[in-house]
């Protein structure tokens, strides 16, 4: 058997409550928004693992992306107990990347970078700067403009040395929940580095997202 070298967690045990149906069970073009997401991953990476629900694990056994590259997870009760899920089932790669199922538009180009800076880094963020102006509010009253230069939406993939982001993730499992991976690593004191990626890569959350 060929050792693992890069693994993919996908996740996909939301519950959509903002878009009214499953929307990874969407469509963009001729595939649903979770296999256009797993296409993205396929020839780069040597696994990919999906913490899924049934309906979702159904649908991807029945398409025609479907292959041995790819394992299921047990869905999790929150984001951060399916990516845990998932890192247990890992074939104990060097670098995983952690990437939401809701996220069809990333750029091969962009995982590519990600992979090369996370063998240098160990702990990389995908994201972009903000455009907009950001301000800090309290109680409905403006207290601060924040610089923009400094600000950072994170997106995802999140990338990691593998044996790093399983020993946070035991740490931290039994903690109230955490909105990403990288937090987790910031928390442990851990330098976590930005790769820029693109404004396109967005989560899809309603339905004007996929028009």
């Amino acid at each position: 058997m060929n050792k693992i070298e890069i693994s993919a967690i996908i996740t996909s045990g939301g519950n959509s409550t903002r878009f009214g149906s499953n929307k990874l069970l969407e469509k963009i073009d001729d595939k649903s928004v979770i296999e256009t997401t797993i296409s993205k991953f396929l020839d780069l990476v040597d696994e990919i693992i999906i913490p899924s629900k049934d309906d979702i694990k159904n649908h991807i056994l029945n398409s025609k992306l479907y292959c041995n590259k790819i394992k299921f997870a047990p869905s999790g009760e929150t984001r951060q107990k399916s990516v845990y899920s998932g890192l247990m089932m890992c074939s104990n790669p060097k670098i995983v990347l952690i990437h939401d199922g809701a996220r069809p538009f990333i750029e091969k180009e962009t995982i590519k970078k990600a992979i090369d800076l996370t063998y240098q880094k160990q702990a990389v963020l995908v994201g972009v700067f903000a455009i907009d102006t950001i301000k800090e509010v309290k109680n409905n009253k403006i207290v601060k403009t924040l610089d923009r230069k400094t600000i950072f939406q994170a997106q995802t993939p999140q990338c990691f040395e593998y044996n790093l982001i399983k020993k946070v993730h035991e740490k931290y499992k039994n903690e109230p929940d955490f909105t990403d991976d990288c937090s987790m690593v910031e928390k442990c004191g851990i330098d976590v580095y930005i790769l820029e990626g693109l404004k396109s890569n967005k989560k899809i959350t309603t339905k004007d997202d996929l028009k």
